[in-house]
């Protein structure tokens, strides 16, 4: 433990010694009220760049929950709060004294896939690579309540997009039984809140819920770089064989296995089949049809799969500044930014970097909230600030799932959560992408903030992406938490029209969920004034939220307002 600390406070210091010019610039706070531009100005960059540059370092072995890197990530993240002056955020039982930590139980699955899979029909057969890497054609895993899996000769099944939406009057299973059998779906979804914009049912995960409400053995999904918004090389590394399930609900409904399956691939199962997948993804998507209601493909497959179960207990982090009001302390505005990340590449690839630091994504969303943190300790708001670090986000928000289901402060009582799970490193912008605008009455907060940073603010600019379901925030939403979370961009000062969309594009194609994710890949690359400016505008709406008189409510009508009217019963 000594040489840890003392690697990290040498991490630290070269953090605190490599800010560059550009990244030091400090963005103006002169339209916010005294204290709040106070505040506001203890965010640096400096401060953001260390704890990058510790928590992103090869030593904590990409964070992987369960891992050595992985606690070493969640001691670092205790300590720092505690140092700030902070207090333990999850209340003690049995007389216990309260901690930093929130106990988070996983189930650890580590499925054994065969190197190849057969589809058949007849004597026909195709063989499609299950890897290593890029390599496969088709990946899966188990996630199910099961230590081996065992599909023979199960039929393949063609549905749509494998989406049940009533209120949408569409229903993609109408009329076939696909108990014991593996459906092939397309990623995406129908034009439900208009074209090209990813919904809920648009989401792998909610794609493999549903195949397992109607009893699927297994679910495939078919990738593309348009449907997905990432390129197959991500679905190559974020379905590796171990995964991470909280333990399952009495009589919850689990798929045997899922999986993801290349485009070119599916069309020679469809060819197999005597069918054209283009035909079948047309008809998929017609408005009209409300579903595509199911087409056996007359192709079968069989699959022999170990799976080694284990029970493991990682953590959410959580750290409390109580608030100056007695009558309003119980309540709270939460921070959030996930520890966790991919871990190592198993097995290593010579001559390339093997461990997934994720250096954005997210040690620089752990970095934001710390500075954020300490920017707040000293003039405290009326309500008390909450600041989480969620495990496994990336094996499918399981940490914010757990903490929404067991909050140290009751769901009505958490006034809204602002969620940072990956930063600005490109520098200062004119604008602001805010994640949950248009749904909730914090919109006028975040009008008014950036308003006084000179920045105009706007909705997801990538809709489809989906990217309001794939963070923490949306499981606060869930149990009726409104929320943001703020990105700045993709209009960037000083530079020309969609050069902010340009690096966006080639940090997904090139860094995202991918070992070159590190911190700095080059000198210069980062510019971290953006990143200030943002975590200056999440202070201050927290802040603001936590010195109203009322809390937040959701917009009339969204999909989440009568959760949170359950909420505060």
């Amino acid at each position: 433990m000594d040489r840890i600390l003392r690697r990290r406070s040498s991490l630290v210091l070269l953090g605190l010694l490599a800010a560059s010019p550009a990244s030091a610039a400090a963005p103006k706070t002169e339209g916010l009220a005294p204290a709040e531009a106070t505040a506001a100005a203890r965010v640096t960059a400096a401060e953001i760049s260390a704890h990058i540059r510790f928590l992103s370092d090869d030593l904590l072995e990409g964070r992987f929950p369960g891992t050595r890197g992985s606690e070493i990530a969640i001691r670092y993240v205790a300590t720092e709060l505690e140092g700030m002056g902070l207090k333990p955020g999850v209340p003690g039982r049995d007389g216990a004294p309260p901690s930093w930590i929130q106990n988070v139980p996983l189930v650890r699955h580590v499925s054994t896939p065969p190197e190849a899979i057969a589809f058949r029909r007849g004597t026909e057969v195709v063989n499609l690579p299950t890897g290593p890497g890029t390599s496969a054609r088709v990946v899966v895993r188990s996630l199910g309540d099961t230590d081996h899996v065992q599909v023979k000769d199960a039929e393949l099944v063609f549905v749509g997009y494998g989406i049940v939406a009533p209120e949408q009057g569409w229903d993609d299973y109408r009329g076939v039984d696909v108990r014991g059998k593996v459906v092939v779906l397309l990623n995406f979804n129908p034009p439900f809140a208009g074209e090209g914009v990813r919904v809920w049912y648009g989401r792998w995960d909610y794609k493999y819920m549903e195949a397992a409400r109607h009893g699927a053995a297994g679910a495939l999904l078919i990738h593309t770089t348009e449907s997905a918004s990432y390129p197959w090389q991500v679905v190559a590394t974020s379905n590796r064989s171990v995964g991470f399930t909280l333990p399952p609900d009495p009589g919850e409904p689990l798929l045997p296995f899922q999986g993801w399956i290349a485009h070119e691939a599916a069309e020679a199962i469809f060819r197999l089949g005597g069918r054209d997948l283009g035909a079948d993804e047309a008809a998929a998507k017609d408005p009209k049809a409300k579903g595509f209601a199911g087409a056996p493909l007359g192709v079968r497959m069989s699959l022999d799969m170990p799976v080694r179960l284990e029970r493991i207990e990682s953590a959410n982090v959580v750290g409390l500044l109580p608030g100056t009001d007695p009558a309003l302390r119980g309540e709270a505005v939460v921070f959030t930014a996930h520890h966790d990340h991919l871990g190592q590449r198993k097995p290593p690839v010579e001559g390339q970097r093997n461990v997934f630091g994720g250096a954005l994504d997210n040690a620089s969303g752990c970095a934001s909230v710390l500075a954020i943190a300490r920017a707040a300790v000293s003039d405290p708001p009326r309500r008390s600030l909450l600041f989480v670090f969620p495990t496994a986000e990336e094996q499918g928000l399981l940490g914010s799932r757990w903490f929404a289901r067991h909050p140290t402060v009751p769901a009505g009582h958490i006034a809204a959560v602002v969620n940072v799970d990956g930063i600005n490193k490109w520098g200062r912008t004119t604008d602001v992408t805010a994640l949950g605008f248009g749904r909730s009455d914090l919109d006028p907060v975040i009008l008014a903030v950036a308003a006084a940073q000179g920045r105009t603010v706007h909705g997801d600019p990538f809709p489809d992406r989906g990217s309001y379901y794939r963070s923490d925030h949306f499981e606060f939403a869930r149990v009726g938490i409104p929320g943001v979370s703020v990105t700045g961009g993709p209009t960037y000062r000083g530079r020309p029209p969609g050069w902010g969309k340009e690096r966006s594009d080639e940090y997904v194609l090139h860094d995202y969920h991918q070992p070159t994710d590190e911190y700095p890949p080059s000198p210069g690359s980062w510019d971290l004034s953006g990143a200030v400016e943002d975590a200056q505008l999440d202070l201050v709406v927290g802040l603001r939220v936590a010195n109203a008189p009322s809390l937040p409510a959701w917009k009339p009508g969204d999909e989440f307002e009568s959760a949170r009217k359950h909420a505060q019963r």
